[in-house]
């Protein structure tokens, strides 16, 4: 797990060699907290916190990505075994916050209306890294790294909707009116 002063050689080294910083991951040693907190949780406020209205909306936006960002390693854990993987949540865990990377990076961007869908290619590249690091993280075969990565994909997607929906509707960020 990077350090603070770490932290940009991870995000440059995952964005532009992803196939050389994936083994790296693979071998470090960490836990679930570590990943969130040291990784994920300052990453995710270039996406959620450049995008929402007021501070209560930035809130409940943070809060619910990084719940999101667990539950699809969770999911990520449970299909491990379906695509002859090895499962675990620290390995799932990396596989989702290193992944993410691209999408929290071009968040910032979500400011300006017109560069919003920069946030689709983001996310594509995401599940190309995603794809790239399953043989290195989770020893998934070759054969199967396209299914789990489409199945994944499709599963943190739907996660991440729910919970922005359920964000916005809480703080009545977006289209929602206040509750």
């Amino acid at each position: 797990m990077p350090s603070g002063r770490n932290l940009r050689a991870r995000v440059v080294g995952i964005v532009t060699h992803p196939a050389g910083e994936w083994p790296v991951i693979a071998g470090e040693r960490a836990d679930a907290r570590s990943l969130v907190l040291a990784y994920a949780a300052p990453l995710v406020g270039t996406y959620r916190v450049g995008m929402a209205r007021g501070l209560l909306g930035a809130i409940v936006s943070w809060a619910f990505a990084l719940v999101g960002i667990y539950l699809a390693a969770l999911i990520v854990e449970k299909l491990a075994p379906t695509f002859k993987s090895s499962g675990g949540l620290v390995p799932a865990l990396k596989l989702v916050v290193y992944a993410s990377t691209p999408v929290w990076i071009v968040g910032v961007l979500n400011l300006v209306p017109v560069f919003v869908p920069l946030t689709l290619l983001a996310a594509l590249y995401g599940a190309y890294l995603f794809s790239i690091g399953l043989p290195s993280v989770v020893h998934t075969p070759s054969n199967q790294v396209i299914p789990y990565m489409f199945v994944a994909t499709l599963v943190s997607i739907v996660v991440f909707l729910a919970l922005g929906l359920a964000a916005g509707a809480i703080a009545g960020a977006g289209g929602y009116s206040g509750i």
